[in-house]
């Protein structure tokens, strides 16, 4: 075989990732963790977003929380990408195709007031929650458990953010 013809052969091999889970399991995980994974990067830029061009009397404390945020939420991006090849699925390969998935919406917003950035964050951090659900039950249903662990340890940051963001939005009412 020529040179030309073998890397050609290697140019359009298909990525073959051995794995003892069926190919209709490894289908739809993969399909729901890259969907899991277009809106984990959308709500990264988000809270990145936010990051930047936060402003007024709680600058330092929301900058600072935002880019924890955002610096977990990057940290997850690898993760599920390279579970989804661990189990033989193919990932996300650009921006065009986190933005035909993700389901957290972009927000392109000259300004936004501090207080609704803590509540849009609040809010799309419970869409992605109940989108890690999700997911976890249909990695029940496929007996797998090294996903459904792993979702599980995202969820626990998940809540946190929420509860974190919740907790800023408080105005220090013992009632609210």
């Amino acid at each position: 075989m020529s040179k030309d013809a073998t890397l050609k052969e290697r140019r359009t091999a298909k990525l073959a990732t051995p794995t003892d889970l069926g190919s209709n399991a490894t289908r739809d995980i993969s399909g729901a963790l890259n969907a899991l994974l277009a809106d984990v990067f959308a709500l990264y830029l988000k809270t990145k977003n936010f990051h930047w061009h936060v402003s007024g009397p709680h600058f330092r404390g929301l900058h600072l929380r935002f880019d924890e945020q955002g610096a977990e939420l990057l940290a997850m991006t690898d993760e599920i990408a390279e579970r989804v090849r661990k189990i033989g699925g193919i990932t996300l390969h650009s921006i065009g195709n986190v933005a035909r998935l993700q389901r957290i919406p972009d927000n392109d917003a000259d300004y936004v007031d501090p207080l609704d950035m803590v509540a849009e964050l609040g809010s799309d951090n419970q869409a992605l929650l109940a989108s890690m659900r999700e997911t976890h039950e249909l990695c029940d249903e496929e007996n797998d458990v090294a996903t459904a662990s792993l979702i599980e340890n995202w969820i626990d940051q998940a809540e946190k953010r929420i509860w974190f963001l919740f907790e800023t939005s408080r105005r220090g009412d013992p009632g609210h």
